[in-house]
C-alpha cells in the first residue's frame, strides 16, 4: 500500500528561471498560500480549486473534520476498521468512485469484522454484508479501503465483503443477496456509478490480484437485477439512533468473543 504523502522534486534555481510553467499549470505555491495566490484567468481559478480539494491532506495541519460513527449508509450499524487498514482521503474530490468490489470473507461475519479491526492484517473493506442480511460499515466511503490489492482500484472503489465461503453455494443466501444489493444500488445513486458488470466487479477481476471471490457460485445477472430493482424503489425508512447504537455495540461484542 501506498505513502499517503508525495514525493516532491527539487529544482535548480537557474532551472526555475529558464523554463516556463505550463499555461494551465499549478504551483505548489498557490496551493499552499490558497487565497494569496493571485489568478489571472477564469479556467487557471478553477484549477486551483480543484488541485487543493485533492490534495488537502498532504498540506501538514489541515484535516476535514470528521464525524466519529457516522455512517454513509443508513441501513448500515457502525464498527470502525483499525486505522492501519485504511488511507485517509477525501473521495469523491481527491479521487473519483466509479466501481463496487464485491468479496467473499472465507469466514464468519464476526471474524471478518475481527480480523478488519487487528491493524497487523493490513486489509479491509468498507462494509461488511452477513448472510442474515445485517449490514456493518467499518471503514467511511470518503477513505480508501485497502482491499483490493490493487491501489488504484482501491483508490476508486467502494468495497463489499460477504460471509461466507466461495466453495459453498449455499452460503449465498436471499438475504445476503437482497440486502447487499440494496446497498450496492445505494452507492451506485451516490456516485452516478452505471449498474452494470464493467462497474460492479468481482475481486477476482481486480488486475494483479491474487483472489477468487466471488467465486464461481456467485449469480451476478441475479445480482445485478436486484441491484437495478433496489434502485428504482421506494427509499426505507432510516434506523432510529438507539436501535443503531444497540446493534453496533452487539456487533462489536460478538467479534470480540469469538
Amino acid at each position: 500500500m501506498g505513502n499517503n504523502g508525495s514525493t516532491r522534486a527539487s529544482r535548480k534555481p537557474s532551472e526555475r528561471s529558464s523554463r516556463k510553467k505550463p499555461a494551465d499549470g499549478v504551483s505548489r505555491r498557490a496551493l499552499l498560500i490558497g487565497g494569496g495566490a493571485v489568478v489571472a484567468a477564469g479556467t487557471v481559478a478553477v484549477l486551483v480549486r480543484d488541485e487543493v480539494k485533492r490534495a488537502w491532506w498532504r498540506v501538514p495541519g489541515v484535516e476535514k473534520p470528521r464525524k466519529a460513527g457516522e455512517l454513509d449508509y443508513a441501513g448500515a450499524t457502525w464498527v470502525a476498521a483499525s486505522e492501519a487498514n485504511w488511507r485517509r482521503a477525501d473521495r469523491p474530490d481527491d479521487f473519483g468512485i466509479d466501481r463496487v468490489i464485491i468479496h467473499v470473507t472465507q469466514g464468519s461475519f464476526d471474524s471478518a469484522v475481527r480480523v478488519f479491526q487487528d491493524p497487523a492484517h493490513r486489509a479491509a473493506t468498507h462494509y461488511i454484508v452477513g448472510q442474515d442480511g445485517r449490514v456493518v460499515q467499518m471503514i467511511r466511503e470518503l477513505d480508501v479501503a485497502y482491499q483490493a490489492g490493487n491501489r488504484s482500484f482501491n483508490e476508486r472503489a467502494v468495497g463489499i465483503e460477504h460471509e461466507g465461503f466461495v466453495d459453498r453455494p449455499k452460503d449465498l443466501t436471499k438475504a445476503m443477496y437482497e440486502s447487499s444489493a440494496r446497498l450496492t444500488a445505494s452507492i451506485c445513486a451516490r456516485y452516478g456509478i452505471p449498474i452494470d458488470r464493467e462497474h460492479i466487479i468481482g475481486h477476482v477481476e481486480v488486475p494483479g490480484t491474487d483472489h477468487t471471490d466471488p467465486g464461481p457460485h456467485w449469480d451476478w445477472d441475479r445480482y445485478l437485477k436486484l441491484v437495478r430493482r433496489a434502485a428504482t424503489a421506494p427509499p426505507t425508512p432510516a434506523p432510529t439512533a438507539s436501535a443503531t447504537a444497540s446493534a453496533s455495540a452487539s456487533a462489536s461484542a460478538s467479534a470480540k468473543a469469538e
